[in-house]
């Protein structure tokens, strides 16, 4: 039997002003390579042309791939590998938002992110909108039928692609337009950054084998439809376990202070969304509330319920949101 096993690098690249997601696949027995300062079970470094992602210059074109999660691959290859990219020299590469995420994270932060999207048809309309614009949404959240889902089988078979590849998706829903779908991400850590990265691969991926795309863009479709946002939900020990309302608030009160800087990591195009419509808060203001869908952030009934020790829901990232910004604009800002 070959030694041989298939890794999957995955990574981002240079575009602006969201990167997009590259892959390419390592067929290696692992012996003999050069695995840096990694864990022995990561697989080696991999270098790629970085004068194609924009992220080097065609006469110094080498970037370098730095394995930093492995995941179990629901199909082949064996495994999918997220990276992180250095210059050819070692140094962390400008396009690279995860180490500015993992200087400031650690395992006590937990965050569950709610991806929202579209999937769309060849032609970029959404599925379900092939004959024109649909009736009104109202029957399409959680909705049940074919008259009011589209694209109900590629969400699930994504599901459980995901689980089975180890990232800890805790649910997934029809959205409030047709063809807009959901899916919940939780993790730890950067960890949970890197997951919620993965699991848009395998959402691009398996969408692809059916001949369809994946709009995250914040506001695809103008008029009266909700757009697309990533709520980011977040705590720490001190929220969990030796929480008060004072410490919420206070909370809160922190996160305004710097709004615009959480906005300007939250994802472009936003303003096409935060327009204080369709449950949101308007982009040029900051509030917080419980239970309030309008705030910019949500106090969950749920930790007024526990006396105070629970979670915030920060409804401000868009879909098109970097995880690793969001990470780094949290807990740097509440930490410092």
């Amino acid at each position: 039997m070959s030694d041989i096993k298939t890794y999957e690098y995955v990574w981002l690249d240079g575009y602006k002003p969201e990167p997009s997601i590259r892959s390419k696949i390592k067929a290696t027995d692992l012996r003999g390579t050069d695995k840096g300062e990694l864990n022995d079970d990561m697989p080696p470094r991999w270098s790629f042309d970085g004068s194609s992602t924009q992220q080097a210059e065609g006469g110094s074109s080498d970037c370098l791939l730095v394995p930093v999660q492995m995941y179990e691959n629901p199909t082949a290859p064996d495994h999918l590998v997220m990276c992180q990219v250095l210059a050819a020299d070692g140094s962390i590469h400008p396009s690279n938002t995860r180490d500015a995420a993992n200087a400031v994270v650690s395992d006590e932060w937990w965050f569950g992110f709610e991806q929202e999207y579209f999937f769309t048809n060849p032609d970029g309309s959404p599925l379900g909108w092939e004959d024109g614009e649909p009736r009104p949404q109202g029957d399409y959240y959680c909705g049940v039928g074919a008259d009011n889902v589209a694209g109900r089988e590629i969400s699930e078979v994504h599901l459980q692609a995901c689980i089975e590849a180890g990232i800890n998706l805790t649910g997934t829903n029809a959205e409030v337009a047709l063809g807009q779908w959901e899916y919940q991400c939780f993790g730890k850590g950067i960890k949970a950054a890197d997951d919620l990265w993965m699991s848009r691969y395998l959402l691009y991926k398996i969408a692809e084998e059916y001949g369809v795309g994946v709009n995250i863009h914040p506001k695809p479709k103008t008029g009266d439809w909700n757009g697309s946002g990533m709520h980011a939900n977040f705590s720490n020990e001190e929220m969990r376990t030796n929480g008060s309302e004072k410490l919420f608030h206070s909370i809160c009160d922190k996160l305004g202070e710097v709004h615009d800087e959480g906005i300007a990591s939250y994802g472009s195009d936003n303003d096409m969304r935060l327009t204080g419509l369709h449950e949101t808060q308007k982009i040029t203001e900051f509030s917080y509330g419980i239970s309030d869908r309008g705030a910019s952030i949500r106090i969950p009934v749920y930790t007024v319920e526990h006396d105070w020790n629970g979670y915030l829901e920060d409804r401000r990232p868009a879909s098109n949101a970097d995880p690793y910004k969001i990470l780094s604009h949290i807990v740097g800002t509440l930490t410092k």
